[in-house]
């Protein structure tokens, strides 16, 4: 395909930068679950138009928002006493030929089912508000959807932006976090709660991580149960970071708080939007599970497009598929980044322009994989039908 270029970048990678900033927002975070909710959503509107009409009509929600409730925490104790409030916004074909599709009581029953799926201590029945703002789909953007036949036309100019492969430190952040959330350290230590941050700060060869975690008050006995507990992750963290790095790690667990005067993170629900701290959709992780200030990104709010013609979605999760295959395919390349712009009413497999930069390996020859590259991008771009429909199957993580 003509419109895709290679370029050889002559920079410095990320990794052997003088300094480097990584952050997560842990799945339990307020972005992180209405990132979540909105593009579960998504996929269960997306299910039910496939079963109603055969295919999936136009829609996007993803315009999600969490208000914060109110509550109070003691060591031992917890209270809900204002629930957290869900809001469900955006746009979605309701009715067709007379049949309807029940879009808002799908995105409530999606709502919900997601908050239990991943909250172990928040009663959703009880502590939990959810609502939708979900309107018609706009005439103009719905007859772009509807003239698409084989191939999706694009119903928006936006751009995709992946990289790989991640740097240590990036990969340090986000497998910190899958740690402390797993279901493995849940068992260990129930009070660790979902709501967990990680921000990687790397100077030189040392790494500092700060982590905030939610901590369940009815996990935690006292202060001293809570200090143990806290120098007993720091201790786990430090032990995980050494089968990823032999850099220095420094590990600092929920620095906000004050011992001595007994002002530490404690939450009823292991979530901090229970107290007033609210969520929004794009506000967190990027489609790579990160947010990466020393890298180029889209600030795109992939998470509840729909999977078929929104390139604000498909592009991204593209971008980063075709920049992880360069890395795996050709180990030569030190450093690769690939950039999708699309045209409203264009095709989605023929990309305004898709760029991949590269950085080669000191020695390696930049002409000896620059054709193979640009076979591996138009390989991605034939493949978008079945790139789509794993998004549909909800393989593909966008926070």
């Amino acid at each position: 395909m003509s419109n895709i270029s290679v370029v050889n970048r002559d920079s410095i990678p990320v990794e052997e930068q003088a300094i480097e900033f990584v952050e997560r927002k842990g799945m339990g975070h307020p972005d992180s679950l209405i990132d979540g909710i909105c593009d579960r959503v998504s996929i269960e509107i997306s299910k039910a138009y496939i079963e109603k009409v055969g295919r999936v009509l136009h829609h996007n929600v993803d315009k999600g928002l969490i208000v914060g409730g109110k509550s109070e925490a003691s060591f031992g104790h917890g209270k809900i006493l204002r629930p957290i409030e869900v809001i469900v916004a955006g746009r979605a074909v309701k009715e067709l030929n007379g049949m309807k599709i029940p879009v808002d009581q799908i995105a409530i029953d999606t709502t919900k089912a997601y908050l239990k799926e991943h909250t172990r201590y928040l009663d959703v029945d009880n502590e939990v508000i959810v609502n939708t703002k979900i309107d018609d789909v706009s005439a103009d953007l719905n007859q772009v959807y509807e003239r698409s036949k084989d191939v999706p036309l694009a119903n928006d100019t936006s751009f995709g932006i992946g990289f790989a492969p991640f740097s240590e430190t990036e990969r340090l952040t986000l497998e910190t976090e899958h740690l402390l959330n797993s279901k493995e350290y849940k068992t260990k230590i129930p009070a660790v709660g979902e709501d967990i941050k990680v921000m990687a700060v790397r100077e030189g060869n040392k790494i500092t991580l700060t982590i905030a975690i939610a901590f369940v008050a009815q996990e935690v006995k006292d202060i001293k149960d809570y200090v143990e507990k806290e120098k007993t992750i720091a201790n786990d963290v430090r032990e995980f970071a050494k089968t990823i790095t032999k850099r220095e790690v420094e590990v600092s667990v929920n620095t906000g708080d004050d011992i001595e005067k007994g002002e530490v993170y404690l939450t009823k629900t292991g979530l901090s939007c229970e107290a007033g701290d609210d969520g929004s959709v794009g506000r967190g992780n990027r489609v790579n599970g990160l947010i990466t200030p020393f890298r180029n990104m889209s600030l795109e709010a992939a998470a509840g497009k729909n999977p078929i013609s929104h390139v604000g979605k498909i592009y991204n999760i593209l971008a980063k598929e075709i920049a992880q295959d360069v890395a795996k395919l050709y180990p030569q390349v030190e450093d690769c980044r690939v950039y999708i712009v699309s045209q409203i009413g264009r095709s989605i497999a023929d990309p305004k322009s898709l760029c991949v930069e590269i950085v080669m390996k000191k020695g390696e020859n930049f002409d000896s994989v620059s054709k193979k590259i640009r076979e591996v991008a138009d390989n991605g771009l034939e493949n978008l039908a079945y790139l789509t429909q794993e998004i549909i199957n909800g393989e593909h993580e966008v926070f």
